[in-house]
């Protein structure tokens, strides 16, 4: 079961309705405030993992949205810094 909106812990998100983001995470530039895209690393995460529970998901909510560095600026790199942490 995918990691879907309700579950986030945030409601300060803007979302893009007829967009979603799928495969593998790319070069494309990552906005921290875009539900649809947060939820795509999530879910990407759990895709390799087999599965991650709410609280899994919303523990990598809040690393990206209260600690991601303004460097880690693309999709690619947001998954290689949350991959570096564990």
């Amino acid at each position: 079961m995918p990691f879907v909106k309700e579950d986030l812990i945030s409601n300060h998100y803007t979302w893009t309705s007829g967009f979603s983001f799928t495969g593998s995470p790319s070069r494309r530039l990552f906005d921290k405030t875009n539900g649809n895209q947060v939820l795509f690393i999530i879910n990407f995460i759990a895709s390799l993992s087999g599965r991650v529970s709410i609280r899994e998901g919303q523990e990598i909510e809040g690393m990206i949205h209260n600690h991601l560095p303004s460097d880690v600026r693309s999709e690619m790199s947001v998954f290689n810094w949350l991959r570096g942490l564990h």
